[in-house]
């Protein structure tokens, strides 16, 4: 076990830190919409509406708050490999 693989262990682990903590909040106030949108749908449905199927103010920051989750995601994977590059390295 040498220098490069606790440097790889430490920065995959603090991205992997980084990368829950940037996509933890984004994505739950995206459920948080989604299930929103979904209580929208099911009301006009009931009410016998139609629903006009263009971008809503709620569409556009559903997909810029998926956007910002997937980014933190993918920080989070990286460390993961990192971590995993840190075992097979020797």
């Amino acid at each position: 076990m040498g220098p490069v693989n606790i440097v790889l262990w430490l920065a995959g682990v603090v991205l992997i830190g980084v990368g829950y903590s940037r996509a933890r909040g984004p994505w739950t106030r995206y459920q948080s919409l989604k299930a929103q949108d979904a209580n929208v749908a099911r009301y006009e449905s009931w009410r016998g509406g139609v629903r006009d199927d263009g971008a809503t103010g709620a569409s556009v920051a559903m997909d810029m708050l998926r956007r910002q989750a997937r980014i933190g995601a993918g920080i989070a994977i990286v460390g993961v490999v990192l971590v995993f590059l840190g075992f097979l390295i020797r």
